[in-house]
C-alpha cells in the first residue's frame, strides 16, 4: 500500500513540476491579461501548497489530505451486523440496545421502562443484513411484533437505533431527517410524585422550580392518598386499599383490573381531601406554572367527571389517563363534561390506534410515549394528524437519556408539541449516563437542548452505565448470537 502511494506521490511531483513550468511561462507572456495573470498566480500558490505535502511521510500526507473530508459512511452499502444490550436500573429496569453495522457506525435505542429486553432481541434475526437506512421498510417488517404499552418496547427501540445510524451515516441530526425543526429547546414538565408528607411534597416542588428551573409540573392526585382516611372511599377494602396499582403479579388483582370494573367510588369526604391537595399545590406554585395531574386510580367515568368538576377552578393543565385509553366513547363523555383538558396515549401503539380518539376529539391532548407509540417517525405522524384535528401533543417519557433524546428530536420536528416529561429529576446520575456529542448539556433550566450533531446526538458514558446495571443481568453489550436465527414465517395475511 505504501509503495503504491509513493509511486503516486512521485508521479504527482513530476506532473506538478510540468504544470508549474507551463503556468510560469504563461504568466511571463506579455500577451497574458492582468486578470488571467492574477488567476494563474493564485492557482500556482494552491499547487505549491499541495505539492508541499509530498515532502511529508505517507501517513502525514494521508492525514493532511483527508483532514477536511466528511467522515460520513457509504449509506447505500450499510448492513446491520449485530444487536446487543445493557439493562440499567432506571425505573426498575430499562434496557439500552445497540445496533451495529459493517461500517463501524452503531445506533442506540431503548426498550421501554419495565419491558423485557427480549422484545427487542427477538427482532434481531429479522433485521440482520438489512440496510438500516431503510427505516420505514424495516419498521413495516417488525411492527407486527409490537403492541400496547411495553409490548411495543422492542419495535420502538429498534426504530430509535435506526434513526441514530441514519443520522450518523448522512452526518445530520435525527430531527433533520424528520423534516426539520420548529424549535431548538424543548420545554419539559417535571414528574412530581407524591410525597409521604406535606413537607416532603413541598420540598419536591421547591427543588424543581427554584433549584432546577422547571416551568411545568405534573403531580399525582390519587385515591391512594385516601386509603387510610375512614369514609373517603367506597368499596376500597375489597381492593386492598386500592394501593396495589403496580402489583401486577395477580392478574385478577386491582393493578390488572380496568377502571369501570372496580366499583370504587370517591365519597364527599374523599373529594374534599383531593380538592385540598390541588388547592395546596396551586397556592404553593402560583398561577404562572401549568400543573398536570396523573395516577388517579381505578374508578369509572362518573367519578372522573365528579372529581374533574371539583378541581376545575384550579385550572389544571390536563387530567391524564383517568380511564383506559381503549374507551374512546367514554373519554368523549368525560371531555365534553369538563373544562379542564383531558389527556391519554402513553400506552397506545401506532397512529391507527390514536385515530379513534382523535377523530371524535375524545381528548384535548394526545400523549404518546415514543417508546410505545412506534418510534420517532410514527410519533411525528401522530402529532401531525392530531394537529390537523386541532389537538395538541404532549409527550410521555420514563426511561434513560437514550429514549429521552429520541423524544427531543421528535418534539423539535412536531409543530403542535406542548411539553415533554422528565421522569428522573430526582436521580442524580441520570444525565451522566450519556454525553452530548455537540458538547451541550442535556437540560438547561427546565428545557432540553436540541442537538446539532448527527443521529440522536449522544454517546454512552460506559463507566456510568456499568455502575447502574441491573443486578439480574450484568452483561454489558455481550454477544447475542443465540438470537441470530429466524425460526418462523411472519406474514400476517394469506
Amino acid at each position: 500500500m505504501k509503495s503504491i502511494l509513493q509511486q503516486i506521490a512521485e508521479k504527482n511531483k513530476q506532473l506538478e513540476k510540468k504544470e508549474a513550468e507551463v503556468v510560469k511561462a504563461e504568466i511571463a507572456n506579455p500577451a497574458t491579461s492582468n486578470n488571467r495573470r492574477n488567476f494563474l498566480k493564485t492557482t500556482a500558490l494552491g499547487g505549491l501548497a499541495l505539492g508541499g505535502l509530498m515532502n511529508l511521510s505517507i501517513e502525514d500526507t494521508i492525514a493532511q489530505s483527508t483532514s477536511k473530508v466528511s467522515r460520513s459512511s457509504s449509506p447505500s452499502e450499510l448492513k446491520i451486523t449485530d444487536m446487543r444490550y445493557a439493562v440499567t436500573t432506571v425505573l426498575g429496569q430499562t434496557a439500552i440496545i445497540r445496533i451495529d453495522t459493517n461500517q463501524g457506525i452503531y445506533g442506540l435505542g431503548e426498550v421501554r421502562d419495565g419491558a423485557d429486553v427480549r422484545y427487542a432481541l427477538m427482532l434481531k434475526s429479522r433485521i440482520l443484513g438489512l440496510n438500516p437506512c431503510n427505516v420505514e421498510m424495516i419498521f413495516k417488517i417488525i411492527k407486527q411484533f409490537g403492541g400496547p404499552a411495553r409490548q411495543a418496547g422492542g419495535v420502538c427501540g429498534v426504530e430509535m437505533a435506526l434513526w441514530d445510524i441514519v443520522g450518523k451515516a448522512y452526518n445530520v441530526p435525527a430531527w433533520q431527517l424528520l423534516g426539520g425543526r420548529y424549535r431548538d429547546k424543548i420545554r419539559l414538565y417535571a414528574d412530581t410524585p407524591e410525597g409521604k408528607t406535606h413537607e416532603e411534597q413541598t420540598e419536591k416542588i421547591r427543588y424543581r422550580i427554584q433549584d432546577q428551573g422547571y416551568t411545568w409540573l405534573k403531580m399525582d392526585l390519587s385515591i391512594n392518598n385516601l386509603k387510610d382516611i375512614p369514609g373517603a372511599l367506597v368499596n376500597h377494602e375489597f381492593w386492598d386499599g386500592a394501593s396495589g396499582q403496580y402489583d401486577l403479579r395477580d392478574y385478577m388483582g386491582y393493578g390488572n383490573t380496568k377502571h369501570p370494573f372496580t366499583q370504587i367510588q370517591i365519597s364527599d369526604k374523599g373529594l374534599e381531601e383531593l380538592v385540598k391537595v390541588a388547592e395546596h399545590t396551586r397556592e404553593h406554585i402560583g398561577w404562572d406554572i401549568p400543573i398536570s395531574t396523573d395516577h388517579f386510580g381505578h374508578f369509572d367515568l362518573n367519578n372522573a367527571i365528579r372529581l374533574g368538576k371539583a378541581i376545575e377552578k384550579y385550572r389544571l393543565a390536563w387530567l391524564e389517563d383517568m380511564i383506559p385509553w381503549q374507551y374512546a366513547d367514554q373519554w368523549k363523555t368525560i371531555t365534553d363534561a369538563l373544562e379542564t383538558p383531558t389527556n391519554t396515549g402513553e400506552d397506545i401503539f401506532l397512529l391507527q390506534n390514536f385515530k379513534p380518539l382523535i377523530d371524535i376529539h375524545a381528548v384535548d391532548i394526545i400523549h404518546p410515549d415514543l417508546s410505545s407509540s412506534g418510534g420517532l417517525l410514527e410519533t411525528k405522524r401522530i402529532g401531525d394528524y392530531a394537529e390537523e384535528h386541532g389537538i395538541a401533543m404532549a409527550m410521555h417519557q420514563a426511561g434513560t437519556p437514550v429514549s429521552f433524546m429520541a423524544c427531543v428530536h421528535c418534539a423539535a420536528a412536531t409543530q403542535n408539541f406542548l411539553a415533554l416529561e422528565h421522569h428522573s429529576v430526582d436521580l442524580p446520575w441520570w444525565e451522566s449516563l450519556v454525553k452530548m456529542t455537540d458538547g451541550k448539556p442535556i437540560i438547561t433550566k427546565g428545557f432540553a437542548n436540541v442537538p446539532d450533531s448527527p443521529g440522536l446526538g449522544i454517546e454512552l458514558n460506559e463507566d456510568v452505565v456499568k455502575e447502574h446495571l441491573h443486578a439480574k443481568d450484568k452483561s454489558f453489550f455481550a454477544p447475542t448470537d443465540e438470537w441470530n436465527e429466524k425460526r418462523s414465517h411472519d406474514r400476517t395475511w394469506s
